[in-house]
Parts: structure tokens; sequence; C-alpha cells
């Protein structure tokens, strides 16, 4: 992608262990980018999920601490970790399952119709992309669960690890090697809707933008960089609404696994203590966040595999294509 925001073309021909580092590199950098500018709106909705108290008071308590950066940027080592790590695997596992089910050209599967993009990742249809994401969303969840359940126990004000170490070991010891995947069961119901709904809508919006550029970036003034910025957030943004009681309700299952014992028994846990509106506790801060942190990771990650794929073209000399 040149600096004006033209759609470039692609050159093909990359091997498919390059194109897994470029991924797999892309999704880290993005995942990294994201997650320690954004760990405050992380943390801050992990405090009013835990507490159910309301956002203002929360941030007063944290910025009159005796040190408010450290307080509001605290677990953020977790935080990148996961985000960064689980990112590369997400979008390296999401490549492989779209190129995979690219080149089966099924009619169910592919876009039939293959209009310009602001994207050079392959073109699926609505089915494909909500099952992909899901698929590859959970998949790395899975991988990446130790980390977030040290992360949410960090950024939570119940407990006061000192290192991650500490953390695994004194998971370890009180809950077995269990709690390290408590909450994976409302974890894998909120991300595989999730994932999959976003990468549903992504690519919608991605088309239908466009679309109504005619294709022609440069002289519309509008970047491909916008276009996957914009689609990025308004998808996050919705994925987020619709899947946010479970959120809620992971939160809980991993601050504390032994009150809340499973999903559904922390679903009604919840709805008895403090009423319905504790599944959709720090719905605002998670959509905010979400929106821009999706957003941020997508750009990122379109961009430097652009970049990457036609570097590598370019240095081997391959045809062009369109």
């Amino acid at each position: 992608m040149s600096n004006n925001g033209s759609h470039v073309p692609v050159k093909t021909g990359t091997s498919k262990s390059s194109k897994t580092i470029f991924h797999f590199t892309a999704g880290l950098c993005s995942g990294l980018t994201s997650s320690i500018l954004l760990q405050p709106a992380d943390l801050l909705k992990t405090r009013v999920q835990q507490s159910q108290q309301a956002l203002l008071p929360t941030l007063k308590n944290i910025l009159s601490s005796p040190n408010p950066i450290r307080g509001l940027w605290r677990g953020t080592l977790p935080s990148a970790l996961r985000t960064g790590f689980g990112s590369a695997l997400y979008f390296t596992s999401l490549n492989a399952l779209r190129q995979t089910v690219a080149q089966t050209n099924a009619p169910l599967l592919t876009n039939a119709t293959q209009t310009k993009s602001s994207s050079a990742l392959p073109k699926l249809s609505n089915t494909a992309n909500l099952a992909t994401g899901a698929v590859a969303r959970v998949a790395a969840g899975f991988v990446m669960m130790p980390v977030t359940v040290i992360k949410v126990r960090y950024e939570s004000d119940y407990y006061a690890y000192r290192s991650l170490i500490g953390a695994g070991r004194d998971i370890v010891r009180t809950e077995g090697f269990r709690g390290l995947f408590a909450g994976f069961g409302a974890t894998a119901a909120r991300d595989a809707p999730y994932a999959g709904l976003y990468v549903l809508i992504y690519e919608q919006l991605k088309r239908r933008l466009t679309s109504m550029t005619n294709g022609n970036n440069e002289a519309s003034g509008v970047s491909s960089s916008s276009i996957n910025f914009v689609s990025g957030a308004f998808s996050a943004g919705l994925a987020t609404a619709i899947t946010n009681p479970f959120d809620a309700v992971k939160t809980r299952l991993q601050l504390m696994p032994a009150k809340y014992g499973n999903l559904t028994h922390a679903v009604r846990l919840m709805v008895q203590e403090d009423g319905l509106r504790s599944l959709f506790g720090g719905l605002g801060l998670r959509m905010t966040r979400k929106a821009l942190s999706s957003a941020l990771a997508w750009t990122v990650y379109e961009e430097l595999i652009l970049r990457a794929e036609n570097r590598w073209a370019a240095n081997h000399q391959l045809p062009l294509s369109t």
C-alpha cells in the first residue's frame, strides 16, 4: 500500500512458510500495539465488572492512589503477552483456515463476486467468514487461557500477585491446573460468536465502503487504511454489544471460580445478587476498548501483510496481479 492510501496491486507467489511468518509477525505487532495503548480501559472494565461500581468512582480510586499511572497500566505484561501472542496465533490460524477454504472454490464458501477490496486477504462467503473467525478465535483463546486468567487477576484488586510465575504457582497450588483454565467455557461462548460476527460484519462493511468509492480510493480521497479502521471499529462495537453477557460471566468465573462454579450457575447467581444489569457490567468500556483495539489491530495487521507480500514479491521478481 502506498503512502497516499491508493490500492496497490498485490504480487502473488509468496511461499506458504513465508506467509505464515508474515501473518504471525503482523498479528504479534498489532496485538502488542493495541494491548499496551488500551490497557487502562481493559483494567477499568475488569474492576467495574468485579464490583459493579460505576466507572467514575472506580477511576477516582485509582487516580487517588500513590502511583496512578502504574495503577492504570497494572497487568500490562500479562495483557501484552496474551494479546500479542494471542493475536499472532489468531491471525495465523485465521489466514490458514481462510486460505484452505478459498482453495476449495466451493460455491457456498467462497465469494463469487470478485469486487475490489481494501484487503489482500481471501474473499469468502458470509458462512465461511463466520465459521473461520469463530474456530480461529476459540483455538487461540484455549492456548492463551492461562495467561488470560493471570491477566484478569492482575487487573482485579482481589489479588496482590508480584510476578507472573508467582501468580501461576499460586493458582496451581490452590486450584490445580484447572484453575489456569477457569472460565474457558464462558470465554469460548463469548469468543466464538464475537469473532465470527466480527469477521462477517468486517468483510461485508469493507466491501460496501470500497464499492462506495468505486474501488478507486486515491480518486475519492479515502485510503484503504481508513476503510479498514472504520470497518473494524463498527464491527467490534456491534459484536461486543451482542456478546457482553458472556464476558461479564467470564470475569466472575476467573476471579472467583469456587463461588461461581460454571457458566450456568454463574449466570443464575449474578442475576440473583445484582440483577440483569450485572450481565452488562462494563459494556460501555468494553465496546469502546474493543472498537479501538480491533480497529487498530486489524488496520496494522492488514497494512503490514500488504507491505510484506509486496516486498517479498518485488524481491523475487514475481508478476503483478490485481
